[in-house]
């Protein structure tokens, strides 16, 4: 594999919030993304996902509670906390989560 510019494929993304599959290792897959201000609803997953940001900022709600993670920050989602975007983040997403096989 070569070398993958992050923040140029964000940027090449079709749709906000659509992310690409970069590569996987074993189960595990890196995806990246381009947020664009809009929320999006709670959820939650029965692994652990981990958020890290690329640029910008992930304005968060992670069971319950308000949290800002910035650019070179990541925050790790731990498996069945629900979680949601909120309004305001934008920039670019690294999500390092398991795939289906």
């Amino acid at each position: 594999m070569s070398v993958v510019d992050i923040q140029s494929t964000a940027t090449e993304l079709p749709d906000p919030w659509s992310s690409l599959l970069l590569g996987q290792v074993g189960s595990t897959g890196v995806k990246v993304l381009r947020m664009d201000g809009r929320p999006l609803g709670p959820e939650s997953h029965d692994t652990a996902e981990a958020l890290l940001v690329a640029d910008g900022t992930l304005q968060l709600v992670a069971d319950g509670f308000e949290v800002e993670v910035r650019s070179g920050e990541m925050y790790l989602v731990e498996a069945g906390v629900k979680h949601a975007v909120r309004p305001g983040s934008h920039g670019t997403l690294v999500v390092i989560e398991h795939v289906s096989e």
